[in-house]
């Protein structure tokens, strides 16, 4: 580990590190899946409502062996997802109603039971059930090939495993039936079986992480990470490994801060659940085809186009009338509608050489009079086409046609050409540019 030593300095800061990924990596890949079907919450339902079947497989067992542990928990997982779907097929709960009644009841019932029945034997320490304790992972270790290694990456290692066997194992099940349980359905795939075996790995995974991370960042992995992918793709075969990126960024960030004063007085779980938000918010904003900033600069650069070339037609149309006549400054930006944006246009046509200022005010440059002569092209022949085939009065047509002149691409151009291309005027008696 020597070559890594840049990114962490000691052995047990590499195990917390392992530990995390194996957790994020693990809830990211599965969580995926809920997030398709828009169950991102059930995740949260079922770290909550497994702690009754914690206690009573210890109550029945007297074991708290991970086996028995997770027996518990996936029993409990299947009852509790059968709840909920009874109460939403019954048609009188909501879904979202019907999960929060489960889960909290579930949960307080758990705790119920941890009073009354294990006396004690069982300690219930809240901040180890929030955010786990990832710091002390490798006091508890298991020997393997005579190498110590910590209990939680062993179990959190076969977590891993089996949730990536059941998602290959079950691939095109999932993927017919995240997106059409109906039609999965129909082609005979099971969607309710298999909608069970997700909700009970689920509760396998959660269980599993349960000691070393706690509930706030199991939670957190099985909606973040899935849900930043799918702001980043659209494809389902990217969604999941992109997910499991996310979720191994996730806990690197986390773990690194947690080892960077002042960050370091707080648990790497917890930590690693805000990086994940701080992930999220970023690929919100910055996503390339869902970013709200990317959306907001398409938009603008869009509208921006539209003033550009609406200025440009607009000069155009004055030589026309008026060869002599030039606009001012401050006229060009009242033509706009006024607003930044028609400043960043007349600056942009400036910048282009497509305008320039003389005493007199703005005027076409050589450049700018053949981008301006191919728009109202454009526009002239669009309003031919609309009177020709559509039979509309020419007094009808300038409004869609000012507006369709922006989106005329090459193919368009030339069909609009090769059907009324040899008319020499527009249907108000000016002449299309040649």
């Amino acid at each position: 580990m020597n070559g890594f030593s840049l990114l962490f300095q000691d052995a047990w800061q590499w195990w917390i590190f392992v530990v995390a990924a194996l957790t994020c990596v693990a809830c990211g890949t599965l969580g995926s899946f809920l997030v398709l079907r828009r169950m991102s919450l059930m995740g949260d339902a079922i770290s909550h409502a497994v702690l009754p079947g914690l206690v009573l497989a210890f109550v029945f067992t007297g074991s708290l062996h991970g086996g028995v542990m997770l027996a518990g928990a996936f029993v409990a997982g299947l009852i509790t997802t059968w709840l909920i779907q009874t109460l939403e097929r019954s048609g009188t709960v909501a879904a979202d109603a019907g999960m929060g009644v489960v889960f909290t009841s579930l949960f307080a019932l758990g705790v119920v039971l941890i009073a009354v029945f294990t006396q004690g034997k069982v300690d219930l320490d809240v901040d180890c059930v929030l955010q786990g304790s990832l710091s002390t992972i490798t006091i508890q270790t298991v020997s393997i090939l005579g190498w110590d290694i910590p209990r939680a990456a062993v179990t959190l290692g076969g977590a891993l495993l089996a949730n990536l066997a059941f998602i290959i194992l079950f691939w095109k099940e999932l993927q017919v039936s995240s997106f059409d349980a109906g039609f999965a359905a129909a082609l005979g795939l099971r969607p309710n079986v298999l909608h069970y075996l997700l909700m009970a790995m689920t509760a396998m995974t959660a269980v599993a992480a349960f000691e070393a991370v706690g509930s706030i960042l199991v939670i957190a992995m099985l909606i973040v990470p899935g849900a930043t992918a799918q702001l980043l793709t659209d494809r389902l075969k990217v969604l999941v490994p992109a997910a499991g990126l996310i979720g191994l960024l996730t806990a690197f960030c986390g773990v690194k801060l947690s080892l960077t004063p002042p960050f370091n007085q707080a648990e790497p779980a917890a930590l690693a659940a805000v990086c994940a938000g701080g992930i999220y918010a970023l690929t919100v904003l910055f996503a390339p085809h869902y970013g709200i900033a990317v959306r907001w600069w398409e938009r603008s650069a869009q509208a921006l186009r539209i003033l550009c070339e609406d200025l440009l037609a607009m000069f155009y149309r004055i030589e026309e009338l008026a060869p002599s006549k030039r606009i001012g400054t401050g006229e060009a930006l009242q033509a706009l509608g006024g607003g930044w944006l028609a400043w960043m246009a007349v600056w942009s046509l400036r910048r282009r050489n497509q305008i320039n200022f003389t005493e007199g005010g703005w005027q076409l440059t050589t450049t700018g009079r053949q981008s301006a002569k191919h728009l109202i092209r454009s526009h002239r022949l669009w309003e031919s086409w609309l009177v020709r085939y559509l039979g509309l009065p020419p007094d009808h047509v300038h409004a869609p046609a000012e507006r369709m002149e922006h989106f005329i691409g090459g193919q368009l151009a030339e069909q609009l050409r090769a059907e009324v291309g040899e008319l020499q005027q527009d249907p108000h008696g000016k002449a299309i540019p040649q």
